[in-house]
Order: C-alpha cells, then sequence, then structure tokens
C-alpha cells in the first residue's frame, strides 16, 4: 500500500493536512524563538532550557495527558487544544528583554502542554481507524510532514525573523493555528465512543498497572525514547552562535542548519521504510550513530556541517516511526491513550536530559564536537539494547 493510496482515507487525509498547517507553523516560530533569546543575550543554559521546556510537559503531565485522551471526545479535545497554541503563541509578542525569560518559558511550557496532548491523542485515534501496513503509512506519513514542515518552516521562518522580525514570525503562527481550526471543524469521524465508568484515579491505577504488567512494552518504550539523542535544537543554536555567526546570521544559520536536517527526515523514509524490519533495526541505530558521528567530525565547517546534518537526518524518521508502530501494536486499544502518553514521556524526558546535557557540557568546556561525537555513541549502545530485546522477546 502506497502513502497516496493511505491518504484517500478521509479522515488520514484531513488529520494529515491539519498536522502540516499546524507544524508548519511551530518550526516557522521556533527560529523566531531562539534567535529572540539570542538577540538579548542568553547563555547556554538559558537555551537549554528554553529548548528543553517545550519537552517538559509530556514529561510531567503524561499520566494526566492520558487520562483525559481516553475520557474525553477527540475533535471537542482537538479545538480546545488549537486555540491554547494560538492564545500562547500571541502571547510570545509581548517578550521584549531576557528579564521576561520565565514569561517565555510558561508561555512555551503551555503551548507544548496542547502541543503534546495532540499529538498524543493523534497516535491514539490512528490504531483506532486503521491497522497493519495502512497503519504503518500513517506513522510515516505523520513522520514525513513533521519532517517536511521542519525543513520548509525553519528555512522560511528563518529568513522572515531576519527579514520581518520576531512579532511577525509570531502572528503569522497564530494565523496558520487558526486555519487548523477551521479544517477541524469539518472533520467527520463516526467512531463509536469508548466509555470510561471509573473515576480518573482509577484510571490511572489501572493504566500505570497494566503498562507496568507488559515488560516488553516497557522496553519498546526506552527503545523508541532514544531517538530523543536527536534532540539538537539547544546544539544547533550554540553552533550558529559560536561557530558560524561570523558567516550568517543567526537567525539564517539556525534556519538552514534545520532545513538541511530535515530534508534527510523527508526523504529517508521512502528509502528505508521499504527495508526496515525487526530483524535488522539495530543495524539502523548504528548507522544513526555512526551519521551523527561524521556530522561531528564536519563542524568545523558550515558547509561541510550541512551535508553531515543531512545524513544525520535521513534514518531518524524511520527509526521514530517504526518504534512507535511496534508499540502501538503491542498495546490493549483499551489502554492505548494511557500507554501513548507514558511512551510520549518517556520519549520527552531524553529530549529534556539531551538539551540539559548539550547545555551544562557546553559550559563546562566540552567542545560542540564532542558533544555531538557522544550523542553518536548513544545510539551505538542502543543497538546493543536491541539485540539483547531482539533475543530476549523476539
Amino acid at each position: 500500500m502506497t502513502y497516496l493510496e493511505t491518504l484517500k482515507h478521509p479522515i488520514i487525509r484531513r488529520l494529515s493536512l491539519i498536522q502540516f498547517i499546524s507544524y508548519f507553523g511551530t518550526w516557522f516560530s521556533q527560529v523566531a524563538i531562539f534567535s529572540m533569546i539570542v538577540a538579548y543575550g542568553a547563555d547556554e543554559v538559558t537555551i537549554a532550557l528554553t529548548a528543553a521546556m517545550a519537552m517538559f510537559p509530556a514529561v510531567v503531565l503524561a499520566p494526566l495527558i492520558g487520562i483525559i485522551i481516553d475520557r474525553i471526545e477527540f475533535k471537542k479535545l482537538m479545538l480546545i487544544l488549537l486555540l491554547t497554541e494560538i492564545t500562547m503563541t500571541i502571547g510570545f509578542i509581548f517578550i521584549d528583554s531576557l528579564e521576561s525569560v520565565w514569561i517565555l518559558m510558561l508561555l512555551i511550557f503551555l503551548r507544548s502542554s496542547a502541543a503534546s496532548m495532540l499529538f498524543s491523542a493523534e497516535m491514539t485515534l490512528f490504531p483506532k481507524l486503521v491497522q497493519g501496513e495502512m497503519l504503518k503509512n500513517t506513522n510515516e506519513i505523520h513522520s514525513i510532514i513533521w519532517s517536511v514542515c521542519y525543513a520548509f518552516g525553519m528555512a522560511v521562518g528563518g529568513l522572515a525573523t531576519h527579514n520581518m522580525g520576531f512579532d511577525t514570525a509570531f502572528i503569522v503562527d497564530a494565523l496558520l493555528y487558526s486555519i487548523a481550526v477551521l479544517l477541524l471543524l469539518g472533520l467527520q469521524l463516526g467512531l463509536d465512543k469508548m466509555v470510561h465508568v471509573d473515576s480518573g484515579w482509577q484510571m490511572f491505577k489501572d493504566g500505570f498497572s497494566y503498562l507496568v504488567s507488559q515488560k516488553k512494552i516497557l522496553h519498546l518504550l526506552l527503545l523508541h525514547a532514544s531517538i530523543g539523542l536527536t534532540s539538537f535544537d539547544a546544539l544547533i543554536t550554540l553552533l550558529a552562535d559560536v561557530h558560524y555567526k561570523e558567516l550568517l546570521a543567526v537567525p539564517l544559520s539556525i534556519g538552514w542548519m534545520n532545513a538541511t536536517r530535515a530534508l534527510g527526515l523527508m526523504i529517508g523514509p521512502f528509502i528505508i521504510s521499504k527495508i526496515i524490519s525487526k530483524h535488522n533495526l539495530h543495524y539502523f541505530f548504528i548507522i544513526q550513530g555512526l551519521a551523527i558521528m561524521l556530522w561531528a567530525g564536519l563542524e568545523y565547517d558550515f558547509y561541510l556541517a550541512l551535508l553531515g546534518l543531512f545524513v544525520t537526518g535521513f534514518f531518524i524518521t524511520t527509526l521514530w516511526s517504526y518504534t512507535y508502530l511496534l508499540i502501538q501494536e503491542e498495546t490493549d486499544p483499551a489502554y492505548m491513550g494511557r500507554v501513548i502518553s507514558y511512551n510520549d514521556m518517556f520519549f520527552m524526558l531524553s529530549n529534556v536530559v539531551t538539551a540539559l546535557f548539550i547545555g551544562y557540557a557546553a559550559e563546562w568546556g566540552l567542545s560542540l564536537e564532542g558533544i555531538t561525537f557522544t550523542l553518536g555513541l548513544g545510539f551505538i549502545m542502543t543497538a546493543m539494547y536491541y539485540l539483547w530485546f531482539k533475543k530476549t522477546y523476539l
């Protein structure tokens, strides 16, 4: 089954369009956020904390997110979340100095809370709509959309921020979210509503007990979380500020680096998804680690680093979507929302740890090349972990 055949499903098609518009807006304004705090004089730790703040919600709110997803009708929940993202994005306009960075972090936390819940709700919905090869394609389409938006959102956002300023980027972002809301209003799901008569506390205990009892799923969650080692926002911002600002303006440097990496994210699945399987997954973890190490060796030159970033991004999308598929296939539908939210918690915790490691390691004097190389080693270790998992459970 091809991606085009999968997109003939009317709900998948409309949700994919909504995803495209909202994701593009998110990455469009991401460049503005990091360019803004660099312009205000943020240090390495502040940059890392700002990057981590977008990931904290999935970590600290995971049990609550899962219960909400399993109890509230999808369309109603999605509307509330999109409106929340619009409101928080407009709030970015009022940040005018580094003294207000804590307000910026709060706004990022709230917007990311909505985005995290929305993402988990979508990934919970997909297995209820489609299965098998179609579910695999749907996950990959979702990843490709993310990658396309990451590429073009970052590139266009860098140009817009450089030429028109931060506030314009935030206004455009809010308008894009508004278009997504209009598309959502026409969504027709027609699913049977799953009624939960238990209290929220009982649902939390049942979901937690189910997850703890499923050792295979727990290991799959950890494997998926390893993709968080590719959370390069803080690293790319530091490279732009420390290494490349004499060559290119910081917003443009951030935009082009992220866009180049995202081109790899976008193109990779069309090749790798045809050959990846449970039997050879460890090879792709190894290749991902070697690609990051290659990037580390090329960071001394901006244009060579772009080549390294492209190779680095080539495998990430397929690793992300395939490990996600393994989790969806193993999970009981009655617990899907709660398991997916815990999965996002593990994944985002990995992102947070990665962002903080980058910030503090840079402050302690470790070179950016050394930091990048260390992240590559993490994937070599993940490959060994998967070999143990395959021998034990497969």
